[in-house]
């Protein structure tokens, strides 16, 4: 039976015109390209990144991808992205308006990865 991946949890609360976004980003796909299994949490104006559309364009560091392509590479990939509730609730998001695949959901599910094992990561 094949060992069980190592976790990585990245918890984003800086937003779109914030560099760290990309670096996050960064640091996620690099993750998935080493065997990782990577889950994002966001947080506060992080959420905004995941908005249909929202992040296509934005190209915080010219050396990196746009932070559009990194979320698309990472989902692609098998990524996880999970977005506070109160976060998007207070910003009048709701599932429909994210990207496919992105679920809306307490901390508790990052809790459990935690109890699991996983690293974790703040940006």
């Amino acid at each position: 039976m094949p060992a069980e991946k190592k976790k990585l949890v990245i918890v984003i609360a800086c937003g779109l015109e914030d560099e760290r976004m990309s670096v996050a980003w960064s640091i996620a796909n690099g993750g998935i390209k080493s065997g990782l299994d990577v889950t994002i949490f966001l947080t506060s104006s992080a959420v905004d990144c995941v908005r249909k559309g929202a992040a296509d364009l934005v190209h915080l560091n010219p050396l990196d991808p746009t932070v559009g392509e990194m979320i698309s590479n990472l989902r692609s990939q098998g990524g996880s992205i999970l977005v506070c509730p109160p976060c998007a609730k207070v910003r009048g998001y709701s599932e429909k308006d994210f990207l496919d695949g992105v679920v809306i959901t307490g901390s508790g599910a990052i809790h459990e990865l935690i109890k699991q094992g996983a690293a974790t990561l703040s940006f």
